[in-house]
C-alpha cells in the first residue's frame, strides 16, 4: 500500500469545471417544469391541476404527524437545548422510538415509509420546536446515508445499513474539507485501495451530526492507476473504526445543539464492500442525493415562516401605538402582509415539489434547487421583519424577556438560527451558478461548442449549424404566447383573479428567455464569468415559479373547499408583491454596477483602500485563516459523543 499523499490537489478554474461538469446528470428524461421556465415555455400543465398523495400515504403521513406533534409540545425544551448547546439524550431516544430515524426508509428495512410531502411536512415540525432536532433528522435523512443507499446501494449494502439507519444508527455526511468547500475538484481526502479494503486519510470540516453519529458517508479521492481512472468516491464508514478522531464539536451563531465537527481520519480501513457506487462516481452521488434532499431546508424555512406569522398576529393586536393596535399602522401592516404571503407561497413550492419528487413523473432537480434558495433566502426576510415588529423586544433574548415577567418569544434565536441555511447544502451564491448552468443547458446542448475555446473549427462549424436549426425554431415562439391573450387562464378567478399573475408569468418567462439568450449572444465564452447577470436571472425564474406553484395551491384549496378564498386572496397579494421584485431585477439585468464592482473589488485586493480601514482595532484572535490539514495521526482527545 502506498503512503498518503500530504500534497494538496492543484487544479485550474477550467479543470475545477469539467470535475463539476462530469458530476451533473447529463440527460433530461423526465419533463421539468422549471427548465421549460428557463426557456421561455410555460408549461403550466405540468403542475396544474396540482398532483395529490394517495390516501394511504395520506393516512400513514397524518398519523405520524399527530404522534410527532405531541412529542414536539411535550418532550422538546428548545430553550433547554438553546441554554445547554445540547440536545438532550432523551429526546434522541423518544425520536428513536417513535420512528424518526427512518421517515424516509422503506417499511421493509424497518422505516416508516413516508413520502416526500410527509417528511418535509415533518421537518417543518420538528423545525418549529427546535431548529437544531430538525437538523439533525434532516442531514441523517436527506443527505446521510439512508438516501444515497436508497439511490446507488447494493442490495447487500441497504439490507446491512438501512435497518440500523431507521431504528438505531444517526448517520453523517461527510464532503467539505477545511480548504475545500464548493469546489470538490480539491478535495483532498484519499481512499487508497488496499486488497480488500481502502485505507482513508484526510480531515473533513462541518460534519453536521460527525460528532454523535454511528455511520458515516464519506467522500475522498482515489489515486489514479493504470486499472483504475479513481477519482472521488463515496463509502459507507463506521464511526467508531479506528483511526477516526473526532477533533473538535464545533460552535456558531446559531443552532446551538448541533453536533457539528472536525473529523481526522489516519489510516482508516474501510471494506472494499461498503463503497458506494462505483470509484469515481463520488461527486454524482453527492449531487442527486442533493436533488431531493435540498427540500429538507425549504420545509424547515416553512415552519419558520408559520411562527413567524403567529407571533406578529398575537403580537400585533395587542401592542398599542398612538391609540391603536401596531398591525393597524400601514408601515407594520405591510410587514405581517409579506410574512403572510410568503409563507403561502413557500409552502406551495415545498408541498409541489415534494409532491412531484413522490410521483417521480418529473425532474425536479432545478424545482429543489429553486425552494432551497428561494426558501432560505425569504425565510431570513421574514425573520427580519418579525425581529422589526417586535421593536426591542425582537433584540432581546427570550430568556431576559422571562426574567423581566414577559413571554418567552425566541425571536432573535430563530434570525440566527436561519441564517445558516443561506450556506447550507450549497451557498446562495452557488446555487445561482448551479442553477444557472442547467437553465442554460439547452443553449450549451446545441451551442456550447461555439464558445469553447478548445474546439476546432470543424466543430464550431457543426455547432453552428445546429444551433442555427434550433434557434430557428425556438425564436420565434418567444414573441408572442397566452400571456397576451386576457381570456388565458380564466379557471383561476373566483372572487379574486389570479388569471393575470398567470398570464404575467407566461409572459415574462419569455422575456427572461430573450434576455437569455441575448446575453449569451452578447458574451459567449464570458457568459460564465457574469454571475451578477446570471444569480439575477435565477432570481427572476425563482420567483416565476414560486407565483405559479401560489396560484396551483389556492386553485386547489379552493377545489377542495379548504380556505379556498382566503387561499386566493394570499396567493394575489404575494403575485403582486412579488412582482414587484420581478420587475426590479429585470431592469436590474442591465442596469447595475457589476463593472464598477469589479474595479473596487480589484482596488481593496490590491490594497488601494487600506487607508480606509484606519480608526479602528481588530479583536480578532490569532492563527492561520484555514486550518492546516495535513494527513497523519491524530494530536487531540477524541471527543465523539455517540447518543445513548
Amino acid at each position: 500500500m502506498s503512503a498518503p499523499t500530504t500534497k494538496k490537489p492543484t487544479v485550474t478554474e477550467r479543470e475545477a469545471r469539467q470535475v463539476a461538469e462530469a458530476a451533473r446528470e447529463q440527460d433530461w428524461r423526465k419533463p421539468s417544469f422549471a427548465k421549460e421556465l428557463f426557456l421561455g415555455r410555460f408549461r403550466l400543465d405540468l403542475i396544474h391541476p396540482h398532483p395529490l398523495p394517495a390516501d394511504d400515504d395520506v393516512q400513514r403521513g397524518e398519523e405520524f404527524l399527530a404522534r410527532l406533534h405531541e412529542f414536539c409540545e411535550t418532550k422538546i425544551d428548545s430553550a433547554l437545548i438553546e441554554r445547554e448547546a445540547r440536545i438532550p439524550d432523551e429526546v434522541i431516544a423518544g425520536l428513536k422510538e417513535l420512528g424518526a430515524l427512518g421517515m424516509k426508509i422503506d417499511t421493509k428495512y424497518g422505516g416508516l415509509g413516508l413520502t416526500q410531502v410527509y417528511y418535509n411536512r415533518a421537518l417543518s415540525l420538528v423545525g418549529s420546536a427546535n431548529p437544531a432536532v430538525g437538523a439533525l433528522l434532516s442531514a441523517h435523512q436527506s443527505i446521510g446515508v439512508p438516501q444515497p443507499l436508497k439511490i446507488f446501494g447494493t442490495q447487500e449494502q441497504k439490507d446491512a445499513f438501512l435497518p440500523r439507519c431507521a431504528r438505531t444508527d444517526i448517520s453523517a455526511f461527510l464532503l467539505t474539507e477545511p480548504d475545500v468547500g464548493s469546489d470538490p475538484a480539491r478535495l483532498a481526502t484519499t481512499a487508497v485501495p488496499d486488497g480488500d479494503d481502502y485505507v482513508l486519510d484526510g480531515v473533513k470540516l462541518w460534519t453536521t451530526n460527525g460528532v454523535v453519529a454511528d455511520l458515516l458517508v464519506v467522500m475522498a479521492r482515489v489515486p489514479r492507476t493504470e486499472d483504475s481512472k479513481g477519482g472521488i468516491t463515496a463509502f459507507v464508514v463506521e464511526a467508531d473504526s479506528p483511526g477516526i478522531t473526532v477533533e473538535n464539536r464545533n460552535a456558531f451563531m446559531g443552532l446551538r445543539g448541533i453536533e457539528n465537527g472536525v473529523t481526522r481520519f489516519h489510516q482508516v480501513r474501510v471494506p472494499a464492500a461498503n463503497r458506494i457506487g462505483a470509484e469515481g462516481a463520488g461527486l454524482k452521488i453527492a449531487l442527486t442525493t442533493l436533488n431531493t434532499g435540498r427540500l429538507s431546508l425549504p420545509a424547515m424555512c416553512v415552519g419558520a415562516g408559520k411562527w413567524c406569522l403567529k407571533i406578529a398576529r398575537e403580537w400585533s393586536a395587542v401592542r398599542e401605538q398612538w391609540g391603536k393596535p401596531v398591525a393597524l399602522h400601514e408601515a407594520v401592516g405591510s410587514k405581517i402582509s409579506f410574512i403572510a404571503a410568503t409563507t403561502f407561497a413557500l409552502e406551495a413550492v415545498v408541498d409541489l415539489s415534494s409532491q412531484m419528487a413522490d410521483e417521480n413523473r418529473n425532474d425536479i432537480r432545478i424545482e429543489a434547487a429553486l425552494a432551497k434558495l428561494y426558501g432560505s433566502e425569504m425565510a431570513c426576510l421574514m425573520a427580519d421583519e418579525l425581529i422589526q415588529i417586535r421593536g426591542g423586544r425582537g433584540f432581546e433574548t427570550a430568556e431576559s424577556l422571562a426574567a423581566r415577567g414577559e413571554r418567552a418569544v425566541p425571536a432573535e434565536q430563530l434570525l440566527r438560527d436561519l441564517r445558516i441555511n443561506r450556506i447550507f447544502e450549497g451557498s446562495t451564491e452557488i446555487m445561482h451558478l448551479l442553477i444557472a448552468r442547467e437553465a442554460v443547458d439547452a443553449h450549451l446542448s446545441v451551442a456550447g461548442d461555439l464558445i469553447d475555446p478548445d474546439k476546432s473549427l470543424q466543430d464550431k462549424a457543426k455547432a453552428g449549424a445546429n444551433a442555427g436549426v434550433f434557434y430557428a425554431k425556438w425564436l420565434p415562439k418567444l414573441v408572442a404566447g397566452p400571456g397576451q391573450l386576457p381570456t388565458s387562464y380564466g379557471d383561476f378567478k373566483h372572487g379574486v383573479d389570479l388569471a393575470p399573475h398567470l398570464r404575467y408569468v407566461e409572459r415574462h418567462a419569455r422575456k427572461l428567455a430573450r434576455s437569455t439568450f441575448y446575453a449569451m449572444s452578447r458574451w459567449q465564452g464570458r457568459m460564465e464569468t457574469k454571475q451578477g447577470f446570471l444569480g439575477r436571472v435565477v432570481d427572476i425564474g425563482a420567483e416565476l415559479f414560486a407565483m405559479s406553484a401560489a396560484c396551483v395551491r389556492a386553485e386547489l384549496l379552493r377545489r377542495q373547499g379548504d380556505h379556498g378564498r382566503e387561499a386566493y386572496l394570499l396567493a394575489d397579494a404575494f403575485c403582486r408583491q412579488s412582482r414587484i421584485r420581478v420587475d426590479e431585477l429585470f431592469t436590474r439585468l442591465w442596469s447595475n454596477t457589476d463593472d464598477l464592482d469589479r474595479k473596487v473589488v480589484k482596488g481593496v485586493l490590491g490594497g488601494s483602500f487600506e487607508w480606509l480601514e484606519q480608526g479602528i482595532v481588530d479583536p480578532s484572535g490569532e492563527g492561520p485563516w484555514i486550518a492546516d490539514a495535513t494527513p497523519g495521526p491524530s494530536q487531540r482527545e477524541n471527543v465523539r459523543r455517540p447518543f445513548g
